[in-house]
């Protein structure tokens, strides 16, 4: 057996060694003498470490049970969260299910209730349509199939006021019958006179032709000869077909006999339309036809094939508006004398283009009339042009100052607010809407009634001073007309909050309320209109016409239709038989070239009675 190392002589700092005995070191030591030897051993190395070592040391161990108690209390606080959330969705899901609960129940208990307050409520607002449905076909149905002093077309349902007023069987049908002033209204016409036939025209070439007896059968039953005491008259009205013929122009040409100098050819007349075969009548008959008689150019062609003529439609369109590019030096004088008017009418219908660029095929166009001047020297001026906008006329009455008549149509409140322009608005067009209330109430009388009253004294008073001077009608107006206006709106104020805005009646209350203002303008001078019937009456013409040629091919047609409309309307309202006035003025035109030349053509500086001699001479 191996000896022993010496005992070493122990520190007095030194741990205490453990009670053991060199027996027990080695292998064959007990556990516990092993585990004494090991703490022994473990203290005296930590007594042979430095301060330093130990603080490190110290801050692993503590950074390393922070970071153990940080897991176990974040552990610990998801545990309290998690029981947490779970106690609150417990409490919401039992609330929910107690509100559901509560709802089944009260559902089941109302359930039928509310069923009987809902339907009464679909009953009561079905109720009420169905009446304002009924008034509504009612006042169709009266339109289209009743007589009326305000009449239109279901053809036309979708135009304005004055395409419907074209719709009218005559021009006596077509003004509306107001009541004398302190008389009630009443839709019924009085009866027209019958049997009593009108004077024929005293500007018609009359072909006298004289019938006398024989001398043998003059010879009184006495034996003495009879003698002429008088005569007895009758006419009748003649017609010519049309004659077509081929004018010749044949021009001499001289020359001289010694060959000195050039040789000449006699003038012939200008033409409108050069290196064309379409003479200068036959450039007045084509738009006459088509835009005063309403033919539409096919038509026009078919009836000259009749006398071998061979003019296809296309040929015919592009004469027309060949002569309106002529005549556009006259619509621009026209339109001069039209700026120079203090108070214009003005109105827009529909026309279809059907190859407008830019737009579909079909889309509606306007023409936009209008009308001014005094009474000797009316000048009625339509411009066409694909927009509604409210560009539109303030492009045509750019620089004009005055007073503008139109209807309730917003595309004229931005030339209405120009400086120098005063906004009138047609009264005809506020009264037409009691109108229809009237119409369908079946003759009861009612609330619309007594806005027709106020309405028909105010007209009362115009058709009372129509011949009057611009100073009477005005002091009429001032001591008479501002009455009714008075009474008349306080009756406003009355009814608007009593009557549903979406009924007839309430429209009818909205468009006055809404226009008031422009509305009662007119009283401020003798001379302005009560309403926008003068350039509707000028629109009319064009309706009908457009029931017929239906449509224009391209803007240039719309464009000649336009100058071509302008004329014809402007001699009509100026007394002048339309064809004779083209024809002088189409004779002239290739030799006009200033301006008092365009002006001696303007229809007001010529005798009607000698544009149709002439036109008969020819």
């Amino acid at each position: 057996m191996a000896s022993m190392p010496p005992a070493r002589r122990r520190s007095p700092s030194a741990a205490p060694s453990p009670d053991i005995s060199p027996a027990d070191y080695g292998p064959h030591g007990s556990p516990e003498a092993m585990r004494q030897f090991a703490q022994y051993m473990q203290q005296g190395m930590a007594m042979q470490l430095d301060a330093g070592t130990r603080d490190l040391l110290r801050q692993e161990l503590r950074q390393e049970l922070r970071q153990d108690l940080r897991d176990e209390i974040v552990k610990e606080l998801q545990v309290e969260l998690r029981e947490q959330t779970r106690a609150e969705l417990r409490e919401e899901i039992k609330q929910e299910i107690i509100e559901a609960e509560i709802k089944a129940r009260v559902d089941a208990g109302l359930k039928s209730r509310i069923e009987a307050e809902f339907k009464a409520c679909v009953e009561a607002e079905v109720l009420k349509r169905l009446r304002v449905y009924i008034k509504e076909m009612e006042m169709a149905r009266r339109r289209q199939f009743g007589r009326s002093t305000e009449t239109s077309s279901a053809q036309y349902r979708l135009f304005d006021e004055a395409d419907a007023l074209a719709e009218s069987s005559s021009d006596a049908d077509d003004q509306a019958e107001l009541p004398e002033e302190n008389t009630r209204t009443t839709p019924r016409k009085p009866a027209k006179p019958r049997g009593k036939r009108q004077p024929l025209p005293a500007d018609l070439p009359r072909v006298e032709i004289v019938y006398a007896m024989p001398e043998d059968e003059r010879t009184c039953p006495c034996g003495c000869t009879m003698a002429e005491i008088g005569e007895s008259v009758r006419e009748e009205i003649d017609i010519i077909p049309m004659q077509i013929r081929v004018l010749r122009h044949v021009c001499k040409r001289y020359a001289c006999s010694r060959g000195d100098s050039a040789p000449r050819t006699a003038p012939t007349p200008l033409q409108v339309l050069p290196k064309t075969n379409a003479s200068n009548n036959l450039l007045a008959m084509l738009p006459t036809t088509k835009y005063v008689d309403a033919m539409p150019l096919a038509r026009f062609s078919n009836a000259l094939t009749r006398y071998g003529v061979n003019a296809p439609r296309q040929t015919l369109a592009r004469w027309v508006i060949g002569a309106a590019q002529a005549l556009q030096p006259v619509h621009n004088l026209l339109r001069d004398h039209l700026l120079a008017s203090p108070v214009i009418h003005m109105d827009e219908t529909t026309v279809q283009v059907l190859k407008q660029p830019n737009k579909k095929t079909g889309s509606p166009g306007y023409m936009w009339v209008q009308k001014g001047g005094p009474p000797d020297k009316s000048v009625v001026i339509y411009d066409y042009d694909p927009s509604r906008s409210g560009k539109v006329p303030l492009r045509l009455l750019a620089g004009w100052q005055g007073y503008l008549m139109t209807d309730g149509y917003e595309g004229y409140n931005a030339v209405g607010r120009t400086e120098g322009v005063e906004h009138l608005v047609c009264w005809a067009h506020a009264r037409r809407g009691f109108v229809k209330v009237v119409q369908a109430s079946k003759g009861k009388r009612g609330r619309a009634n007594e806005a027709m009253d106020m309405i028909g004294r105010l007209y009362g008073i115009e058709r009372e001073f129509a011949d009057a001077t611009d100073e009477a009608r005005l002091e009429a107006r001032q001591s008479r007309s501002k009455a009714v206006l008075a009474e008349l709106r306080d009756w406003l104020d009355k009814m608007l909050p009593l009557v549903p805005p979406k009924t007839p009646l309430g429209q009818a209350l909205g468009y006055l309320y809404r226009y008031w203002s422009r509305l009662v303008r007119y009283v401020e001078r003798g001379d302005l209109p009560i309403d926008n019937n003068r350039v509707e009456n000028a629109i009319r013409p064009f309706v009908v016409g457009r029931k017929n040629w239906l449509f224009s091919d391209t803007p240039a047609g719309a464009h000649a239709s336009a100058v071509v409309y302008s004329l014809i309307e402007t001699a009509k309202a100026n007394g002048r038989e339309p064809y004779a006035w083209l024809r002088h003025v189409l004779q002239r035109l290739p030799y006009a070239k200033t301006a008092d030349d365009y002006e001696a053509l303007l229809p007001w500086n010529l005798s009607a009675l000698e544009l149709v001699e002439e036109a008969i001479r020819a």
